[in-house]
């Protein structure tokens, strides 16, 4: 089959993320399970309250764990595996970008529960979409008023905005959307390329996992009040 004809079904299949309002309504859904768990694969603050239980209390060390096992493909690979059918019901977002953006929100919220934020405020949950995006664009999109601060501008803002977190949303996947030609391109190649196409996609997925965590980690300051 020719490229430009599957990266044409591609695009197609892609079509229903463009509207703003259901593009918006999926990654609000990939949220809520990413906090709150979906299945057997329990959300962000479970994993969190089991990472800190693993570094004897060390916050710090917990979010250093969870960077790094989110990072890694194996386990991406068994967080994915307990979500079950939730991932193939996400008609209108390709399944690789709902996995990866299930497991990229779950790291982010992990690590802004561990830095003593409320993961049920609106503001906190823009500010995690918002890092999905990572350090690079998102410096990019403030600077060009596309979004209105930085994640953590956003997280400690002094008024909840209820519709905030939709906004952001839909600038996500517009982001998204604006680069996902590329990578189906590079998705692609690494078919006719099995070889190659395997160790790209995951090598890709692993340090842009990673790059985000740090970033979320640079963000989301601790507020945790520290005993006397």
């Amino acid at each position: 089959m020719p490229l430009t004809s599957t990266l044409g079904k591609a695009a197609v299949r892609l079509a229903p993320l463009a509207a703003p309002q259901a593009g918006g309504a999926v990654l609000h859904r990939v949220l809520n399970a990413a906090i709150n768990g979906v299945g057997a694969a329990p959300g962000a603050r479970v994993m969190a309250g089991r990472q800190l239980a693993r570094r004897h209390g060390d916050h710090e060390a917990a979010i250093t764990s969870i960077i790094k096992q989110h990072a890694v493909a194996g386990g991406v690979g068994g967080f994915v595996t307990n979500l079950g059918g939730f991932v193939t019901s996400l008609a209108a977002m390709p399944a690789n970008l709902a996995t990866l953006a299930l497991t990229q929100s779950r790291m982010v919220a992990a690590i802004a529960h561990l830095r003593g934020y409320d993961l049920d405020d609106p503001r906190v949950r823009a500010a995690i979409v918002m890092c999905l995006l990572g350090r690079t664009l998102v410096d990019d999109m403030v600077a060009k008023g596309q979004l209105p601060s930085t994640p953590i501008g956003v997280a400690t803002a002094p008024m909840s905005d209820a519709k905030l977190e939709q906004q952001i949303c839909q600038k996500v996947l517009s982001a998204w959307l604006a680069q996902i030609g590329g990578k189906q391109a590079v998705a692609l190649v690494g078919k006719r390329l099995p070889v190659i196409g395997g160790g790209v996609g995951a090598a890709t997925d692993g340090l842009s996992t990673r790059a985000v965590g740090r970033y979320a980690a640079s963000q989301f300051v601790s507020r945790r009040q520290v005993p006397r």
